[in-house]
């Protein structure tokens, strides 16, 4: 990562995923089966994005990975589990896309992540279970809010996916799923606060005032903080300027 913008490790028919050669960090595994089960992972992981929408998909699930890598560079932790929980973080949107949003994708992830890491040769129990609690907690809408990251790996999975909510990249999301779902591309506050999920008043302005522009207070790492301070400023500006050039409009 450089200057706090991820760099894509990984692009569609590359070669083999390049994983750190010290990954041991406060588990059993040795280096070896750490990349065995993580390449196994990571090929699952990608099989089971494409149902998921493209806001969604394996491209945003790469850069949470690279996010995730450089938080633990400065923050710490077990590696292992994180780029573990990096990798299926998402594999419950398909789900929660099909019946718009009823369920809950975290929810989804952590109880398939059980079955999917067995697959991959992962039999250490209390591995396993971290890992899917990192992605239980990783939503931001959490419905259970008594279920929040707690470990520095599972905070950092959640700071690694929300930074890919913010800045330049923040917005391109958020108006392609406002596209996808047949929203308009701009509405007033008062039309976007009072929308609805899943109707034409979802804007990627609605999406900004409810949830991205309180992003920056909801990260849990100090660097996940660092970074996303120059993306909440990119969001600020990027829709008062878009609130200026169509006000006439609306």
């Amino acid at each position: 990562m450089v200057g706090g913008t991820p760099t894509l490790l990984y692009q569609s028919g590359a070669g083999p995923p390049h994983f750190p050669k010290t990954l041991r960090v406060g588990n059993t595994l040795n280096s070896q089966e750490q990349q065995q089960i993580l390449r196994q992972v990571r090929n699952k992981a990608e099989e089971l994005l494409t149902a998921s929408p493209r806001c969604h998909d394996l491209d945003h699930t790469l850069r949470v990975v690279d996010n995730a890598r450089h938080l633990r560079e400065i923050e710490g932790g077990d590696c292992f589990i994180i780029e573990c929980a990096a990798f299926l973080h998402d594999i419950g949107r398909g789900a929660e896309f099909a019946d718009r949003g009823q369920s809950c994708h975290a929810a989804i992830g952590a109880e398939q992540v059980p079955s999917l890491l067995a697959q991959a040769g992962l039999r250490d129990k209390g591995l396993i279970d971290r890992i899917a609690g990192c992605v239980g907690t990783h939503r931001y809408r959490n419905p259970d809010q008594n279920n929040k990251p707690l470990d520095i790996e599972a905070k950092i999975v959640f700071d690694a996916d929300k930074l890919d909510s913010m800045g330049a990249i923040g917005i391109g999301r958020a108006f392609h799923f406002a596209g996808r779902i047949g929203a308009r591309v701009h509405n007033r506050e008062e039309e976007a606060i009072q929308g609805k999920s899943y109707t034409s008043e979802d804007t990627a302005f609605r999406e900004y005032l409810v949830k991205l522009r309180h992003l920056q207070e909801r990260l849990l790492t100090e660097e996940g903080r660092r970074i996303g301070q120059s993306r909440y400023e990119f969001m600020r500006i990027f829709f008062n300027q878009l609130q200026n050039e169509v006000k006439i409009y609306l």
